[in-house]
């Protein structure tokens, strides 16, 4: 058993969004053998409630509430010092002190980093030696931020990709730092090694899981669809995720405006379901006499489990999408982005994957025309998703590298 320093940018509780899904579940693999120390921040206020389990399941831990509009206004001194300002947002001197005392008077064995800010607290002084350091990377969130600016315009353009250059940089320092780094995919390790060639020895794909016993179809679970879609002929399509993520954000307006007129005019009993917490007031303002914006709900199964088709048209995301893992788990035909469908090791037959208006539009219905075909699929699905996305299997490549520094020299300076 080690001693694990585990630096999350964000509470790893309750699994309902894609980092906090990865987060959690790492959490639970590593306190299976292992003494960790939790650092996160609260930064949602319906999870200061949720953080009393957090703390029940990991003894050790120091949890702070952040407070996004003071944390933006911190992070415009950055335009000033030339750092990111995702650095700023998640730096707090009482998360320093923590970090500081628990590596001081613990004896710590490995540092594990969730989400390449958390970085910035494990200190970098030459000479210093400190504990393995592996660093969960997720995604290269600076291609995230260059990708925003792409799609955005001046100043938000400007911003963005000042944020994705300065991040880049912070990125590859990290990296050369770690003794391990890892990506939710094959392409994203490829792409960081493109960026970052120096530390292409370091990095590793660890993909992505989804709990199939607690995302899988129940006879007995009731219909959320009952009361808006009273005719047994009615039919429903479903994006699911945080309405308030910008890549969500953008998929369901591109849906919304680019797809769904024609879909709805070809299927007049088809109905939209926009499911997802804190919908921002773009999202809110697409809910229609067919497009229903539901907000938070207390349980998304529901709404995939009796889906007829689940879609993800997302045009800006990276890395293996938990929602589409998720709705396969339940057995849903789904279909995606091309470029999410990609990373997600599945033939067409189990997931399918398309671009542009036209494709959507035929794949879509392709499969309300052959419900039994779509259900098919939707078992295929789930077959797929319980032979290649088991969480343990997958976060297990981590546990080599979970010794403490002396054992192999290396380490942190």
């Amino acid at each position: 058993m080690s001693n694990i320093l585990y630096l999350v940018h964000r509470l790893p509780f309750p699994p309902n969004k894609g980092d906090k899904v990865r987060s959690y579940h790492l959490l639970t693999h590593l306190l299976a053998q292992h003494r960790v120390f939790l650092g996160t921040f609260v930064d949602a206020h319906e999870d200061e409630v949720l953080a009393a389990t957090v703390r029940e399941l990991c003894p050790d831990h120091y949890i702070e509430r952040l407070y996004p509009r003071v944390q933006k206004i911190a992070c415009l001194k950055g335009f000033l010092t030339q750092e990111p300002l995702t650095l700023l947002y998640y730096r707090t001197d009482g998360f320093k002190a923590w970090v500081g005392k628990t590596l001081a008077e613990q004896a710590i064995d490995t540092i594990v980093i969730f989400s390449s800010a958390m970085a910035q607290y494990v200190p970098a002084k030459a000479g210093v030696k400190l504990p393995t350091m592996l660093v969960d990377f997720v995604d290269v969130d600076s291609e995230k931020w260059l990708q925003y600016s792409a799609a955005s315009h001046w100043p938000l353009s400007w911003v963005y990709r000042r944020e994705g250059q300065l991040l880049r940089v912070f990125e590859s320092q990290t990296a050369l730092r770690s003794k391990k780094s890892f990506f939710v995919t094959e392409n994203e390790t490829n792409l960081f090694k493109k960026v970052a060639p120096a530390c292409a020895g370091k990095l590793l794909p660890l993909s992505n899981g989804v709990d199939t016993q607690f995302f899988s179809p129940e006879p007995s679970r009731l219909s959320p669809y009952t009361a808006a879609a009273p005719n047994s002929n009615a039919m429903v399509i479903v994006f699911t995720g945080a309405m308030d993520y910008w890549p969500n954000i953008d998929a369901v307006v591109w849906f919304s405006h680019a797809v769904w007129p024609r879909l709805s005019q070809l299927w007049p009993q088809l109905i939209f379901y926009i499911v997802g917490r804190q919908p921002s007031p773009s999202v809110l303002a697409l809910a229609a006499e067919r497009v229903v914006v539901t907000g938070t709900v207390t349980d998304v199964r529901p709404y995939l489990q009796y889906a007829t088709v689940v879609v993800a048209p997302l045009r800006v995301a990276r890395g293996v999408q938990n929602k589409i893992l998720e709705a396969m788990a339940m057995s849903r035909p789904v279909v995606a982005a091309l470029s999410c469908a990609k990373v997600i090791n599945a033939s067409p037959d189990e997931l399918v994957g398309t671009t542009g208006v036209d494709g959507f539009l035929q794949e879509i219905s392709a499969l309300l025309s052959a419900p039994e075909v779509a259900d098919l699929r939707g078992k295929l699905a789930r077959q797929r998703v319980m032979e290649s996305y088991g969480w343990n299997a997958h976060l297990s490549g981590i546990d080599q590298y979970l010794m403490p520094a002396s054992s192999d020299g290396e380490g942190v300076a």
